[in-house]
């Protein structure tokens, strides 16, 4: 089978397919311009554990990410896995959110535009278009910037902010997403990233902006009853086709 099929395989192989796709996702990150070169962090719970995490070793470029190079940390800060070592903040921040939310995987990164409009004071989301529409009431606000994550207690409090939303926006710092797979949790960033481009450039018009009802909010959210494809099965698809562009672009992240 594949290592581009999305759909489950053996148990033996579930660790192997996620730090593929966990290596694809910070591949995508680069060519989405949505990292920050060997900073940011990407992490997903190793399958058939809770208190394990995969991530790319500090000090790799996240372009040159492999599957071979994912390490398996735990919330203290050792590397059970693989060679190297996990960035603080990222033990600091992600080991506590995967603990308190059960979130499977998470994804911070400082993204351009989602830093631009978290710089904002009035940094909310709005829902003026269709794609901003699916991510009304997924998002949570943390408003206080504390500084570099540096101890476990601010990945607590940042699990605490988020709760059971799905992106948390990190005034004066970046973005967080979570997800159940690596295929929801990136087009989840990916997305947030557009929707944030268009509302930064639609105020910089200065006119005003067309927020769309509650009504038309729901309508858009709710599934088509007649709709071939689900949620689920699209973010599979999506994700399908962007390791079909690395291996034409950025090749060699499932090695």
């Amino acid at each position: 089978m594949s290592v581009h099929n999305l759909k489950t395989k053996p148990q033996v192989d579930a660790i192997l397919q996620a730090k593929i796709h966990l290596a694809a996702a910070n591949r995508l990150a680069v060519l989405d311009d949505l990292h920050e070169g060997i900073d940011n962090h990407f992490t997903m719970t190793v399958p058939g554990y809770k208190d394990r995490f995969l991530i790319l070793p500090f000090g790799l470029h996240w372009s040159e990410a492999r599957a071979s190079d994912m390490i398996i940390f735990n919330e203290k800060g050792e590397t059970l896995e693989g060679e190297g070592v996990v960035e603080l903040s990222a033990q600091c921040i992600h080991a506590p959110i995967h603990r308190i939310t059960g979130a499977n995987v998470v994804l911070h990164t400082h993204q351009n535009w989602a830093v631009t409009l978290n710089m904002l004071q009035d940094n909310r989301l709005l829902p003026a278009s269709q794609t901003a529409a699916f991510y009304h009431g997924l998002v949570a606000y943390d408003d206080t910037y504390t500084g570099t994550a540096d101890f476990l207690e601010e990945g607590e409090r940042l699990a605490a902010a988020i709760g059971d939303k799905k992106v948390l926006f990190m005034k004066n710092h970046g973005v967080l997403v979570v997800g159940d797979t690596v295929a929801q949790a990136y087009k989840r960033l990916y997305k947030l990233e557009r929707i944030c481009r268009a509302q930064v450039l639609a105020m910089s018009t200065g006119r005003p902006i067309q927020i769309l009802s509650e009504e038309v909010i729901a309508a858009v959210q709710k599934p088509p009853v007649d709709d071939r494809h689900t949620r689920a099965g699209r973010d599979n698809l999506y994700f399908e086709a962007m390791m079909r562009v690395l291996d034409r672009e950025l090749p060699g992240y499932a090695d």
